[in-house]
């Protein structure tokens, strides 16, 4: 194996290995925020709306306070004026909380109880009498009193267009017209919602389950008016996120303000149901979709409109078309999205959070035009696989995704379907094949590390990363000690504090592209100090040699012609102790300011789509087989096939988990997952796991994933494409496409239930 610049390497890279974390969190031993041990905390709970407009006309505390345990009630009356709301992603305010009496939503923080156990403030909490003056709320999409907001193109988003889409589509011989629904959803991480805060006289520690270390920090600096020196946020674990930990809410800086006014540590646990509106969550989703094609096959018009649900002060929204408009050749291309603004709280980043609902309607309507010509749904994906981005005319980095649907296909026996809707049948069970598309942009931001390397071997690397569960930890180690010629055990991987070098959040699947290059940088640093160490000794074995062919192998510094020398020489050149290197990675076509704007919690993401070389995608190939009981309309999901193209794999075994994950969270998108909501209250009904639908055990048969070899040298230089989120991309159309194979039944609404089949 060779680096981008030719040099062997350790060989480790693409190397299966078991988290190095593992026993840790199997025993217990890894402590999650709140299992950091503190002295003498109080406990927090959170009082929430019980309406989702209007305004708080008064609150009775006599009962609460008369609690025994109880110490404090937060209000809007009493600490109101101490916080600024945090900044949602679009940068406008989220929803406010304490900050005044308005309520903008159901669930809304509008008291914290604190007290000396988590009994003794739960019971407080529930004591609490709330006088609302309620107004009628507006829930979603069609509710009366709902503001319809077409968004415009700014420096930050654009709706990609190309040709006249319109007349294209008018004139083309064959067309589906369609519309499409997804679903309002939420992440529910296993770890629940948390924050500990600590003060230290003007310094603020928080504990948080965070995909974001340092843009928590920075936001809770200018909530409270405070140097971002003085703020610290930890979160060495994280239970989970998906995208729910992504952004900064507004709990954090209250328990701040709690810790402050009571001058001791106070610990919140949220339960299970406030999460799903203390937090962010998967907007519902409505697409009209136009397809124009040729008899033939190709593609002559993509016409395709989003609406996204969002809170009233937010135009959060996720706008997939920049997707969508990318995925085949076509010369015209329209696109708009519009927010709807509803009584509801802010939406936020879930899990392929653009791709998951708009590819469902781009392949979903693939699937239609291939009955409509006549054609296997994989051929027409082949007439229109192009090379080169059909928006901005740039090429791919790398794309295989013909590859992947080949792969994929062979290995699920597609070559045995009958393509007439209703043919194949299993005793009284109709059988129905479904395939998509699986993609999802390549991301990258700056980062810093800071790398040292002891004459014996032994390194650590330090960066605010994060680990979700997804094997970050290991990851880093791999690399380190691939890059330093070391073994895996000989790495400590320090993360998850923000007095550590920033990286950015872990979303957006940036989060190995960017650590793992930065990584390899810092070993780039050292391998550089002992190299040209080595080649100034007069005496040594490397005289004169170039110190570019120079490289570390199990623990030795090695020539071109395989002379080596330990490690432990090698170093006494460069230092007594431990070398070491600081180094911070900006990626070509990021500002150079990019990585200083890193420690003030601004992080910058060169985007796949969005690259003025290329374009980067990762591509994958979603199978599904689908059963469907003819007298009672059960749906079955007993096998898929999954294939996928990501460039360089770090740790195939934590791969497929991810890669097998995602498929499986792509089938409960289908088929389980929906958040209901009252209409007529703007309420979310089925608000805990018992009632929110998720797939288990029993639901899931065979998931096999294919790992398609591939080569990119243009995403970055080791040629890392983000795997966390395209596994669920794609999935929820393959198992729509096969429910209509299996009965001839469309169903275009998402999730697809009993009732829609019977």
């Amino acid at each position: 194996m060779a680096d981008d610049a030719g040099r062997p390497t350790g060989g480790l890279i693409g190397q299966p290995h078991v988290r190095i974390d593992g026993r840790l969190k199997v025993t217990g031993q890894a402590r999650y925020p709140a299992d950091e041990p503190l002295a003498n905390p109080a406990y927090a709970y959170l009082v929430i709306s019980a309406i989702s407009r209007g305004r708080v006309a008064g609150m009775d505390l006599a009962a609460t306070k008369a609690t025994p345990g109880v110490i404090d009630v937060l209000t809007h009356e009493n600490v109101g004026q101490e916080v600024k709301p945090p900044m949602g992603p679009d940068g406008k305010p989220t929803t406010t909380t304490l900050e005044s009496d308005q309520i903008w939503h159901d669930g809304q923080i509008i008291a914290v109880v604190l007290a000396e156990t988590y009994e003794a403030a739960r019971e407080g909490a529930y004591k609490v009498v709330v006088r609302y003056a309620a107004e009628a709320p507006s829930a979603t999409f069609d509710s009366p009193g709902v503001e319809v907001e077409p968004l415009k193109a700014n420096e930050t988003r654009h709706d990609p267009a190309k040709g006249d889409a319109a007349a294209a589509f008018a004139a083309a011989p064959v067309k589906i017209d369609a519309r499409y629904d997804t679903p309002i959803q939420h992440h529910n991480p296993l770890e629940l919602f948390s924050t500990t805060c600590v003060w230290e006289g003007p310094k603020l520690t928080i504990h948080e389950g965070t995909q974001n270390l340092y843009w928590l920090k920075g936001s809770v600096a200018g909530q409270l008016g405070l140097d971002l020196a003085d703020v610290r946020t930890i979160s060495r674990f994280v239970g989970g996120g998906f995208g729910s930990k992504g952004a900064p809410t507004s709990r954090t800086a209250w328990i701040a303000v709690a810790a402050r006014r009571l001058k001791r540590p106070v610990k919140l646990v949220t339960t299970r149901d406030q999460g799903f509106t203390i937090a962010t969550h998967r907007a519902e989703t409505r697409h009209h979709l136009q397809l124009g094609a040729t008899p033939d096959g190709r593609l002559t018009a993509l016409v395709h409109e989003g609406w996204e649900v969002s809170s009233r002060p937010s135009s959060y929204n996720v706008s997939g078309t920049a997707t969508t408009a990318r995925m085949y050749a076509c010369p015209n291309i329209a696109t708009k999205v519009t927010v709807v603004h509803a009584d509801r709280n802010t939406p936020g980043f879930m899990r392929a959070p653009p791709d998951t609902p708009y590819m469902f309607a781009l392949e979903c309507g693939m699937d239609e035009l291939a009955y409509a010509l006549g054609k296997d749904p994989i051929e027409l994906r082949r007439i229109n696989d192009t090379q080169t981005d059909p928006v901005s005319g740039k090429p791919y980095s790398s794309r295989s995704l013909m590859k992947c649907f080949d792969a994929a296909a062979g290995k699920f026996g597609w070559a045995k379907r009958d393509p007439k809707p209703g043919s194949m049948r299993d005793g009284d069970w109709l059988v129905g094949y479904g395939c998509a598309t699986a993609c999802y942009p390549c991301n990258i931001g700056p980062a810093a590390a800071r790398l040292s390397l002891t004459p014996k071997g032994k390194a650590t690397i330090q960066l605010a990363g994060h680990e979700l569960g997804t094997g970050a930890y290991t990851l880093l180690a791999i690399v380190v000690a691939d890059r330093l010629g070391l073994q895996v055990d000989d790495v400590q991987v320090m993360m998850g504090d923000s007095d550590l070098p920033p990286v950015p959040g872990a979303g957006g699947s940036n989060n190995a592209a960017s650590t793992s290059n930065v990584a390899a940088k810092a070993c780039e640093a050292i391998r550089q100090r002992l190299a040209m160490a080595a080649v100034r000794t007069n005496a040594g074995i490397f005289a004169g040699v170039d110190p570019a062919t120079l490289t570390l192998v199990n623990r030795a510094l090695v020539g071109p012609d395989g002379r080596s020398e330990p490690l432990e020489t090698a170093a006494s050149r460069v230092s007594p102790g431990a070398i070491e290197a600081h180094v911070e990675n900006v990626p070509q076509g990021l500002p150079p300011d990019a990585a200083a704007a890193l420690y003030h919690g601004r992080a910058s993401l060169l985007r796949g789509q969005s690259r003025e070389d290329v374009t980067a995608f990762a591509f994958g190939a979603q199978f599904v087989e689908i059963r469907v009981h003819r007298r009672t309309c059960e749906i079955r999901a007993p096998r898929a096939v999954a294939a996928f193209a990501s460039g360089t794999i770090v740790n195939p075994l934590a791969a497929h988990s991810q890669y097998q994950g995602g498929a499986i969270w792509g089938i409960g998108s289908a088929l389980h997952e929906q958040t209901e909501i009252d209409l007529r209250t703007a309420r979310y009904v089925n608000h805990n796991i018992a009632d929110y639908l998720v797939p288990v055990n029993a639901d899931i048969g065979e998931v096999d994933v294919i790992f398609v070899p591939e080569e990119d040298h243009e995403v970055n230089p080791l040629g890392v494409k983000g795997i966390g989120e395209i596994g669920i991309v794609g999935m929820n159309a393959a198992i729509a496409n096969a429910v209509f194979h299996a009965t001839g039944r469309r169903i275009r609404k998402l999730p697809i239930r009993i009732e829609d089949l019977l």
